[in-house]
């Protein structure tokens, strides 16, 4: 009789789990973001602004044509820092705001 109501009682359980809801999906993975694009600098494509003055304009066709990320313009005296960025142009102007230079870094 023991082993009768004990096999009842795991048949029973059996049973109630098989009505359980079934556990829910496992939530998707986010999408991965985008990877950034990598610029690599040509002053070469950029020497066209040279003796030019400074406007937003010619800044931002000298970063495409040199296929640069990002665009730093450094004015006489002005503080640099000097770790290399190979996406970035420099654009090194006098005190008139006219372009001089044209180097990647």
């Amino acid at each position: 009789m023991k082993t009768q109501s004990l096999l009842l009682a795991v048949a029973s359980a059996a049973l109630m789990a098989g009505c359980a809801a079934p556990a829910p999906a496992p939530a998707p993975a986010p999408a991965a973001p985008p990877p950034e694009p990598v610029y690599q600098c040509n002053a070469d494509g950029a020497r066209f602004a040279v003796g030019q003055p400074l406007t937003p304009q010619l800044e931002a066709a000298a970063r495409v044509r040199a296929a640069a990320g990002t665009v730093r313009v450094l004015k006489p005296g002005d503080a640099a820092t000097t770790e290399l960025n190979g996406g970035r142009l420099n654009l090194d102007v006098d005190a008139r705001s006219r372009v001089t230079d044209v180097r990647c870094g």
